[in-house]
């Protein structure tokens, strides 16, 4: 929250009468009195050594404004206003942001009014601060709705105000999970997972400064920017003009840029001033209309002004009420990794509140009958439900479309998809990616290279360490091999990057992607080859076919596309058309297609069901299948898990980690991402190629 000199830690104004028609409470009324008791409860000091700030003042004030008799009840926490609240004991409170947002999602409590800060409002607004010469700034700045600013902060350094800050941490990353940027890392109950997310999001220099360091605050935060420890800053929208945009530039801070050096991207949510909270359940309504005008109309009176900067420390109070005053700030902050249970911990409230976990659905093409029951999908649904504890079942799909639609409607909850599928879904309808799975190799992802021969014109100039004789540029007007129409390493990703690096001009209308074919002979020349399957050069392995016949002078391939073909130790092994390996120029890769993401909608998965999820999966690469495996002196055969070191001697062979990952879904392990980490360099090739959203379109069948 902002800072501010709260002379109290917290205001509750108690209504408690037993004569006032439905309203609740404990206070006795006194003898021969015949006004209703008001009793407002305050953190109070034993002597007050400036008499302005005795809330007795505020009693007072209150009691003439109410016609009640109102005195003081003493509190100590946010957490006992909470609870006065809860149980009936008050009926209205001052309370900090954090509070009155779990008294109004946990307890069902509501707002009258909230203070405002010193320019009228009652929230500031939160922003992330990056330097206008960087990545980020730039693809806020194109007006190009395929650049997202927010996904290019993937494997940045982040700069934080401080630990569980709010406009420097929790909202931020409340706003980064929710919308499936970054995936929670670790317990989603536990709010120390929100460390592990953020230096898994970011990097493990992000900046979580501890107070009294160079950068912790506020102005610490845009410091760690202005100096470079950190990409992205923090902070709230007054941040920026308060330490570095001073008309007099000797009252800026000394680490100050210019202020123009510093752009805000959109927020994505506000901070709530101090709200008065009450519990609907347990007071009358129409009191609460009368304390409220009197709370609001304190600004019109000497007194109430006086009290208000004194006593309150606001400029004045507004009306409001919950959902207005905390939707924004709740809606970012109830997707932080166990936030709830700190802030029962932090107002020692005792109860546990459970996740809520819905009937998993997974969207998965099915075959009819399994020859071999091992690969059979419901093995995995099985293994899920058992690490989760909730029902798992399979949404039959038939194609990649019918995933899309399915996590785009609700229907299924997580998907297995392509590149190409998963691209659409997270630039055009905001699916997510939370995993992947890995390649041979260990990766998840494969380069695209193009390669040419050693001694060649386009070799030479990639060879020669001389910046002004650029390979790429030298490709035009030469015969290019691609692996067939619209492959990804041996037509997307070269073509997206000759296009959108300027060197090959879109030749045709913008939205057909018969454009495409029109730029390659352009660019390159009329017999590049662009093969059917069944034909010589279709393929990876055709395409350095190409080359090596002579047929072309560039073949776009994969990075390991050489060395399978035409690298192998024993000669005979390779493919008989090859060169020696040493023949084949690789020039520098210009982007990576990605491996099978696992997919799923922001908007209809809950942050505390898609972790659990996450979780599940991770844990398929904790288990291996042993036969005779040695242990504590005797032999195991059965599933053995690298967690407990324990093996299950009885369940079948199928169900064991490993051997789902193997039999249903053709990897050897699947790791957390997120999708500007997967998708990201993919996406910013392809999105060149001249009607490929609407080809995808048509070719997933998707309908608006």
């Amino acid at each position: 929250m902002e800072p501010r000199t709260l002379k109290s830690t917290i205001i509750i104004l108690l209504v408690a009468t037993t004569s006032l028609a439905g309203c609740l409470g404990t206070g006795d009324k006194d003898e021969g009195s015949d006004l209703d008791d008001f009793i407002i409860a305050y953190s109070i000091k034993d002597d007050y050594t400036n008499v302005d700030e005795n809330p007795q003042r505020l009693a007072d004030y209150m009691s003439e404004e109410l016609n009640m008799d109102v005195s003081l009840y003493p509190i100590d926490s946010e957490g006992a206003a909470l609870q006065a609240l809860r149980f009936g004991n008050a009926d209205i409170a001052f309370m900090d942001g954090g509070a009155a947002w779990v008294g109004w999602q946990q307890y069902g409590l509501d707002a009258i009014a909230a203070d405002q800060k010193s320019d009228g409002r009652t929230y500031y607004s939160a922003h992330a601060v990056v330097l206008k010469d960087s990545e980020i700034a730039a693809a806020h700045l194109d007006d190009d709705p395929a650049t997202d600013p927010f996904s290019l902060m993937a494997g940045k350094n982040s700069c934080h105000t401080g630990w569980l800050k709010s406009a420097g941490m929790l909202l931020p990353m409340g706003f980064l999970i929710g919308n499936g940027y970054a995936n929670v890392i670790g317990d989603a109950n536990d709010v120390e997972s929100l460390r592990s997310t953020i230096t898994n999001f970011f990097s493990e220099d992000a900046s979580i400064p501890d107070s009294g360091t160079p950068y912790y605050s506020y102005s610490g935060a845009v410091k760690c920017l202005s100096e470079g420890v950190g990409d992205v800053a923090f902070v709230k929208d007054s941040t920026v003009p308060s330490y570095c945009g001073n008309e007099d530039a000797s009252e800026n801070e000394a680490w100050c840029l210019p202020e123009s050096d510093y752009i805000l991207l959109p927020s994505y949510g506000n901070a709530p001033s101090h709200p008065v909270m009450y519990n609907p359940a347990t007071s009358n309504a129409a009191t609460m209309t009368l304390v409220q005008n009197a709370l609001v109309a304190m600004k019109d009176t000497t007194e109430g002004q006086s009290i208000l900067s004194d006593v309150l420390n606001t400029p004045a109070v507004s009306s409001t009420n919950a959902s207005q005053h905390l939707a924004s700030y709740g809606n970012l902050i109830e997707d932080v990794p166990g936030i709830s249970a700190y802030y029962d911990t932090k107002f020692t409230i005792n109860d546990s509140v459970e996740p809520t976990i819905s009937n998993i659905r997974i969207a998965f093409e099915m075959k009819d009958d399994y020859e071999n029951p091992a690969e059979n999908p419901q093995v995995l649904a099985d293994f899920i439900a058992e690490q989760t504890g909730v029902t798992v079942t399979l949404y039959p799909v038939t194609s990649e479309g019918a995933i899309i639609e399915a996590l785009r409607f609700g229907n299924a909850d997580i998907a297995f998809m392509d590149g190409g599928a998963a691209w659409v879904g997270w630039k055009e309808y905001g699916l997510a990616a939370m995993a992947a799975d890995l390649k041979s190799d260990g990766r998840t992802h494969y380069d695209a290279h193009a390669v040419v021969l050693n001694g060649s014109d386009i070799a030479n100039a990639y060879l020669d360490d001389d910046a002004s004789t650029d390979p790429f540029a030298m490709m035009e007007g030469t015969t290019s091999c691609h692996t067939g129409w619209l492959k990804s390493a041996g037509m997307l990703l070269p073509m997206g990057h000759l296009i959108s690096q300027g060197y090959a001009p879109v030749v045709g209308p913008q939205e057909d992607i018969e454009s495409l074919r029109n730029t390659i002979t352009s660019f390159f020349n009329e017999n590049a080859s662009i093969p059917e399957s069944g034909t010589p050069y279709y393929s990876y392995s055709g395409a350095v076919k190409c080359l090596t016949e002579g047929v072309g002078d560039v073949a776009f391939a994969k990075d390991s596309t050489v060395a399978s073909y035409c690298g192998n130790e024993e000669a005979s092994d390779n493919a008989e058309w090859c060169l020696p390996e040493s023949e084949y120029i690789l020039l520098p890769s210009y982007g990576s297609a990605p491996s099978h993401p696992v997919m799923y909608n922001p908007e209809t998965l809950d942050v505390q069901t898609r972790t659990a999820i996450l979780n599940a999966m991770l844990a398929l690469n904790n288990e291996m299948y042993v036969q005779d495996y040695p242990m504590q002196g005797q032999t195991y055969t059965g599933c053995y898990s690298m967690v407990s070191h324990q093996v299950d001697s009885t369940s079948p062979q199928s169900a064991c980690g490993d051997q789902i990952l193997a039999n249903v879904l053709n990897t050897p392990g699947l790791v957390e991402v997120n999708s500007q980490e997967h998708l990201g360099s993919y996406s910013s090739l392809i999105s060149a190629i001249p009607g490929i959203s609407t080809y995808f379109d048509s070719k997933y069948n998707i309908t608006e």
